[in-house]
C-alpha cells in the first residue's frame, strides 16, 4: 500500500478538528487506513510533526492531504461531499487540444482540464507536486500508462497540438534547464538523473510524443519532462493539466483525481473548466468527464453479507459518512451516488465494504456460521507430507527452492533446448535468474548443493514440490505437477543409493515391483548414457533415475559425481 507523508497541522486544519496521536490512530483504524509513523522534521528551522499514513492502493482520492482531510471530515460528519461543477465555455472560447496521427505508435491518448484563479501557497504547491508523484508511482505504473503535465496557462496560447516527432526533429528547453536540447540530447542529459527510469519508455521509439501550443512553444515531452516555458510557480493563477497515456480510462481517472483534489483552491471552489480534445478519428470529447453514476443496493443483501441487521435509514447514513450520498427509494432499496472521486468503486460489493467500514468491523458481532461441513486434508498434500517423512527417515535433508529460474537452468545446463521444454515464460522478467517457471526440481537442488560444497560429504537432499508445465488443454494454458526429487552428491556416483530410495518410496506406497513399478533403459541428455533408467508405474512413465552427465555436473559448478531421481507422485493418489 502507498504511504503518504502529511503535515499534522495542515491535515487537522483540513479535517476541522485536532487530535492526539492516539486519537488520530484510532480514527485511521476506524476509517480503514493506518497511521504508520509519527516523525518530527525540520522545516525552515522549525519542528513540524509529520504523519506517515498507509492508504489502500485503490483509494487515489486519499493520496494527498486535501483528499484525506476531506474524506475524514465527511466521515466525522463535519461536512458533506462537495459538488463539482464542470464549466463548459462557448465553442469559440473553449481551449482545444488536437491529437495528431503520429501519436498512435507511442502514446495515443491525451486528456486535459483547467483550474482557474488558483491560490497557491508553499504547502498546497508541495502537495500538488506530491500527488502527481504518488499517482505516477501507483495508478500510472511509473508513467508507463499515464504521465501528468501541469502548466501555467497564462504563458501559453491555444489551441494545443499533441504530436509525435522524430527525436532529431524536436527542440525545446526542459524544466529548470538553461539550454535547448533535441530528443537524443535529452536522453543523454537525464541518463543519470532521477528521471532515468522513465527514459526507456520512449527511448527506442521512432517518434517521441510532444505537446505544442499555437506558437509552437513546447509544453511537455511526455512521459519524461515538462518544458521550462510553462512551469508552475507560486504566482501561477490558471493551471492547465494534461494527461497523456496508453490507457484512456486511466488517463480520465488521473485527470479527475487531480482536478477534484485541487479545485478547492480555485476562487470558485470546486469549479473546473473543460477542454475539448479532438481525437485522430475527428471525434470531439469534453474533458474532464467527472463521471458520476448511481447504484441500487438492497439493505437486506448488504446486512446478510456483513452479518449485521440495520435499517435503511441507518445504512444510508453510514454510506453518507463514506462520501456516498444515498437516498431510500423504497423499502429495502437504497440509491447510492458514486462521485467522480471514487473510481475505486467498481461493483456493489465495494459499497458493501464501505458500509462495513462505517459500521465498524469491531462492532460486528461474532457468530458461528450457519453451515455444517466436514473438512479433510487435501489428498495430494497429505501424500506429500507422508513422503517427506519417509525421505527424512532415509537420512536426506529437505530443500525448498525457487519456483522461478532462468532459461539456462532448465535447458542449457541440463543439456536440453529451451524450445523443446514445455516451460511457462515470464513476459517481462526483472532478472535473468527468474525467466521461466521451473519444469524440473533438479536445477534448484543442484544449485543448493553448489552453495553447500563446503559441507561434509555425502550431501543428500530432496524436495517434494510443484513444477509448472505448459499445457494447451489446461484451463489457463498451464498446469502444476507435484514431483519428488532426490540428489546424492559424493565421491562415487552410487546409482544403487537413489535406486534404494526409489524402492523405499514404492514400499511405503505399497506399490509392488514389476507388477506395480519397474525400471527400463532410456536416453536422457541430463544423464550419462547407459546409466539412466525411466521409472514406470502401472505401465506409464512417471520419472527418471540415474547418474547425472559430467557436463551437467560441471554446468552447475560441481566437481563430484551426482546421482538423481525425479518422479511424478500424482499417479499414486
Amino acid at each position: 500500500m502507498p504511504t503518504i507523508s502529511v503535515n499534522r497541522d495542515i491535515l487537522f486544519s483540513n479535517i476541522g478538528q485536532k487530535f492526539t496521536d492516539s486519537e488520530f490512530d484510532n480514527l485511521c483504524f476506524e476509517f480503514g487506513i493506518e497511521l504508520d509513523d509519527v516523525v518530527v522534521e525540520k522545516v525552515n528551522n522549525k519542528d513540524e510533526t509529520v504523519y506517515k499514513i498507509e492508504i489502500p492502493a485503490n483509494r487515489y482520492d486519499l493520496l494527498c492531504a486535501e483528499g484525506l482531510g476531506r474524506a475524514l471530515s465527511i466521515f466525522l460528519e463535519k461536512t458533506t461531499p462537495p459538488t463539482f461543477k464542470l464549466l463548459k465555455p462557448s465553442n469559440e472560447a473553449i481551449h482545444k487540444m488536437t491529437i495528431l496521427p503520429n501519436t498512435a505508435s507511442v502514446r495515443p491518448f491525451v486528456v486535459a482540464a483547467i483550474l482557474r484563479n488558483v491560490t497557491f501557497t508553499q504547502q498546497n504547491y508541495d502537495s500538488f507536486i506530491d500527488l502527481q508523484d504518488k499517482l505516477h508511482q501507483n495508478l500510472c505504473r511509473k508513467r508507463t500508462l499515464v504521465a501528468i503535465g501541469t502548466h501555467d496557462l497564462d504563458t501559453l496560447k491555444g489551441p494545443f497540438r499533441y504530436d509525435a516527432r522524430r527525436p532529431t526533429d524536436l527542440k525545446f528547453r526542459p524544466l529548470n534547464q538553461e539550454t535547448e536540447v533535441n530528443g537524443l540530447e535529452l536522453m543523454e542529459l537525464y541518463k543519470e538523473s532521477h528521471l532515468k527510469s522513465y527514459l526507456p519508455i520512449i527511448k527506442d521509439k521512432e517518434f517521441y510524443p510532444i505537446i505544442f501550443d499555437s506558437n509552437d512553444v513546447v509544453l511537455s515531452l511526455p512521459p519524461i519532462i515538462n518544458g521550462d516555458h510553462s512551469k508552475i510557480t507560486l504566482n501561477t493563477k490558471n493551471v492547465l493539466i494534461e494527461c497523456t497515456g496508453t490507457d484512456l480510462h486511466k488517463c480520465q481517472i488521473v485527470l479527475d483525481t487531480m482536478v477534484t483534489m485541487f479545485s478547492e483552491y480555485c476562487a470558485s471552489k470546486f469549479e473546473i473548466e473543460a477542454v475539448e480534445v479532438t481525437h485522430v478519428d475527428a471525434s470531439k470529447h469534453i474533458y474532464p468527464k467527472l463521471s458520476e453514476r448511481f447504484e441500487i443496493i438492497e439493505t437486506s443483501e448488504v446486512n446478510k453479507k456483513i452479518g449485521i441487521q440495520i435499517e435503511d435509514s441507518k445504512m444510508a447514513k453510514l454510506l453518507g459518512r463514506m462520501g456516498l450520498q444515498s437516498q431510500i427509494v423504497e423499502s429495502d432499496k437504497i440509491k447510492v451516488r458514486i462521485p467522480a472521486t471514487r473510481s475505486d468503486i467498481l461493483h456493489a460489493c465495494d459499497i458493501v465494504e464501505d458500509v462495513a467500514i462505517a459500521y465498524g468491523f469491531n462492532n460486528i458481532a461474532k457468530t458461528i456460521p450457519k453451515t455444517n461441513c466436514f473438512s479433510n486434508e487435501f489428498e495430494l498434500n497429505k501424500l506429500t507430507d507422508l513422503l517427506r517423512i519417509e525421505l527424512a527417515q532415509c537420512g536426506y535433508t529437505e530443500a525448498l527452492t525457487f519456483t522461478l529460474c532462468s532459461r539456462e537452468d532448465v535447458a542449457d545446463k541440463l543439456g536440453k533446448k529451451i524450445d523443446q521444454i514445455p516451460a511457462v515464460h515470464i513476459s517481462n522478467p526483472k532478472t535473468l535468474d527468474f525467466q521461466v517457471a521451473r519444469t524440473s526440481l533438479l536445477p534448484g537442488l543442484l544449485k543448493t548443493i553448489a552453495c553447500s560444497r563446503n559441507m561434509p560429504l555425502p550431501l543428500k537432499i530432496f524436495e517434494v514440490s510443484d513444477v509448472i508445465l505448459n499445457d494447451k488443454n489446461a484451463e489457463v494454458g498451464a498446469r502444476n505437477e507435484r514431483r519428488l526429487a532426490v540428489v546424492s552428491y559424493n565421491k562415487q556416483a552410487g546409482f544403487e543409493i537413489v535406486h534404494g530410495v526409489l524402492d523405499k518410496i514404492m514400499q511405503a506406497l505399497e506399490v509392488p515391483w514389476k507388477t506395480g513399478y519397474e525400471l527400463k533403459h532410456t536416453q536422457d541428455a541430463s544423464f550419462m548414457p547407459g546409466r539412466c533408467a525411466a521409472v514406470y508405474a502401472y505401465g506409464k512413465v512417471i520419472g527418471t533415475v540415474g547418474v547425472l552427465h559430467p557436463d551437467v555436473i560441471h554446468n552447475f559448478e560441481l566437481n563430484l559425481p551426482c546421482c538423481a531421481l525425479e518422479i511424478n507422485i500424482e499417479p499414486f493418489l
